[in-house]
């Protein structure tokens, strides 16, 4: 039987969030102890992260692409009465009236 204890002990092999979150802006030297991590979701004053994160409410893949990001390369259904046709367009060639926009996330 394998249970799963959330909020448990740490694993120190895990890798910090802040290495894939969008908001983060990581800089790191030569030396293993060279880096500097801050991030864009905390106050201004206080954007630096000193440890390695492993919990973050504000955290957001950045290998996942955002709504406004797969807005662009999406492909929409579009008909042409004039024609009878129906077909998919870039929603890059769409004027403004025509598309959707949706809300920033």
């Amino acid at each position: 039987m394998h249970i799963k204890v959330r909020g448990g002990t740490i694993d120190h092999g895990q890798r910090p969030l802040c290495e894939t979150c969008r908001w983060s802006t990581i800089v790191r030297g030569t030396k293993l102890n060279d880096e500097i991590v801050e991030c864009a979701q905390l106050s201004y004053r206080n954007r630096r992260v000193t440890f390695p994160v492993t919990f973050c409410s504000d955290y957001k893949d950045r290998r996942q692409a955002s709504l406004r990001e797969m807005e662009e390369i999406a492909w929409v259904l579009r008909s042409d009465p004039h024609r009878s046709s129906v077909g998919f367009v870039r929603s890059s060639r769409l004027t403004d009236e025509e598309r959707f926009v949706l809300e920033e996330d």
